[in-house]
């Protein structure tokens, strides 16, 4: 990557901080402003990041014309900074979820093709050497036959997280546990397992979905959505797999993906390699095995939800600018960042149903 780029940020909250320091990393990337309506926190994000406070969008990006835009206001007010830019012609990099509903995901991507704008979504779990192992081992074929594929979120947030805060609303968060804190191994989970299917582009691999939600352990005038929720998946290949999302669980304890089949087992705990072993060895699996295995790394959201290391922030942003300064598309477009919402869309029905339902 040469091409150097102007970036802003829509949101200035704890994840801005996350891409502020990320680009600061990036060599051909300055942060030229940020966005917030509260002007004492905008100016301290200025002073620090040494950049612009804007109370508004679109005058940020008439002062400052970035390249880019990175989306990081709640979840359910991504759609309208994305218009904006695109109104400008900046390309947009959008925090996850893309949006709250596949209706304004849709509408988002609509509006950026008509722009002729990239548009692309920020799941930075994806961007970790131990998954990208586990992905590389899926694309090998080297789990055979898939038979099951579990995401286990058993994370706590306590009552201040959510007192006066838009995380917990239906209007900006658009759900719980799921759509914010567990929609990262949802995402996790269905790019593994796409990995080992022959799907079109905008395809999801789940099938099916049957599951229950439940509010168990904060007050509802605190919290308007769900702090617990269970699933069984059934992906298009005939795989089963549990799903576990919770922000319910006191102390909260790490986030674990497991990929199974007549083949091999790959499972992961958080940062750590439990489970390698295949039908097959191939040399560099002890090597694997020693990297990633047993590394004393506990760090993740269980509990704190910044607890995270911002570097796969850093290579997620790269990977967006690298793409666009080749000419070449990004792995993690909009279609592809659709699809957890998607799959948390159809848990939300079923536990409000009572019945299973069909991913189209």
């Amino acid at each position: 990557m040469s091409e150097d780029f102007r970036i802003a940020i829509a949101g200035i909250g704890a994840v801005a901080e996350m891409h502020a320091l990320s680009i600061a990393d990036i060599e051909h990337a300055t942060l030229v402003g940020g966005s917030c309506r509260t002007e004492a926190k905008g100016r301290a994000f200025a002073e620090t990041y040494d950049c612009e406070w804007y109370s508004e969008t679109e005058p940020m990006l008439e002062a400052t014309e970035p390249d880019v835009l990175i989306v990081c206001t709640p979840s359910g007010a991504h759609l309208e900074p994305t218009i904006t830019a695109a109104d400008h012609g900046v390309d947009v990099l959008c925090e996850k979820p893309l949006e709250i509903t596949t209706d304004r995901i849709d509408e988002m991507v609509a509006t950026a093709d008509a722009a002729g704008i990239t548009l692309g979504g920020v799941f930075q779990q994806r961007f970790t050497d131990l998954l990208g192992k586990v992905h590389e081992a899926a694309v090998d074929s080297r789990f055979g036959q898939l038979s099951v594929a579990n995401a286990y979120v058993p994370w706590w947030r306590d009552d201040e997280y959510y007192d006066g805060a838009w995380q917990g609303t239906q209007k900006l968060d658009g759900g719980g546990a799921l759509m914010n804190q567990s929609i990262h191994g949802i995402d996790a989970i269905q790019w593994l397992v796409g990995a080992t299917m022959d799907l079109a582009p905008d395809e999801n691999p789940v099938d099916e979905v049957i599951a229950y939600t439940a509010r168990r352990s904060h007050d509802d005038e605190i919290v308007e959505v769900e702090d617990t929720a269970v699933a069984i998946l059934r992906y298009r290949n005939g795989a089963l797999g549990q799903l576990l999302g919770a922000t319910s669980m006191y102390p909260g304890s790490l986030r674990r993906i497991q990929l199974a089949g007549r083949d091999g087992t790959a499972e992961v705990l958080e940062n750590e390699l439990v489970t390698w072993q295949f039908r097959d060895e191939y040399p560099a699996d002890d090597d694997v095995r020693v990297e990633f295995g047993d590394t004393g790394d506990a760090s993740g959201g269980a509990a704190d939800p910044m607890d995270i290391d911002y570097s796969t922030h850093r290579r997620n942003i790269e990977a967006f600018l690298s793409a666009l300064s080749d000419g070449e598309p990004y792995p993690l477009d909009a279609s592809e960042a659709r699809k957890a919402v998607a799959i948390i869309e159809a848990i939300y029905k079923s536990a409000k149903t009572g019945q299973p339902v069909r991913l189209s």
